[in-house]
């Protein structure tokens, strides 16, 4: 049986533990093809909620829309993105998470779908990303679209982080090595 309405953030954060993964796969329009344990109990779906659902059922609104851009943009041309995601869950919840989402590629190179992986997201990464993601989504509410907010996010995003002299890959790893080291 599939939810028929998008579950409102109650603002709770799940957590899951640091040797888990959570693993689905999508089709190449993003409908969900298939989800490990770790994901369907984090995210709280059922294996039948979820299968065939578009992977945007579990974007929070809180996500810049800009970020997806990217996704996408990285994705279309056959590359890989790392990146720092606050998901929703299907009973209100939130988990953030360190997102690996790349092609999965044929033999023959046709791509046939997409890969995502994700890890517990460090503590002080998810702190730099919520005040990064915040500037952006205040650029994206000038927009009625969601295209438009998307292409819009995903200047805004490129704007603040060049700012610091950083592109979106070098402010996702600098991030990582930085949880690394205070081990």
């Amino acid at each position: 049986m599939r939810r028929t309405a998008a579950p409102a953030p109650t603002g709770v954060e799940r957590r899951f533990e640091p040797d888990e993964i959570i693993v689905t796969k999508t089709d190449l329009k993003g409908h969900i093809t298939y989800a490990n344990q770790v994901f369907l109990r984090v995210s709280a779906y059922t294996e039948a909620e979820v299968m065939g659902q578009p992977h945007s059922m579990i974007r929070h609104p809180d996500m810049p829309r800009g970020v997806f851009q990217l996704l996408w943009e990285r994705l279309s041309e056959r590359k890989e993105l790392f990146a720092y995601a606050c998901n929703l869950a299907g009973d209100g919840a939130h988990y953030w998470v360190f997102a690996h989402v790349t092609p999965s590629i044929r033999p023959d190179g046709i791509v046939v779908g997409y890969h995502s992986s994700r890890r517990v997201a460090p503590r002080r990464a998810i702190e730099e990303a919520r005040g990064v993601y915040e500037q952006v989504r205040t650029e994206e509410r000038r927009f009625h679209a969601a295209h438009d907010a998307a292409v819009a996010g995903k200047e805004k995003l490129d704007e603040v982080l060049a700012a610091r002299g950083l592109s979106f890959d070098e402010w996702v790893w600098a991030l990582a090595e930085e949880a690394v080291t205070q081990r």
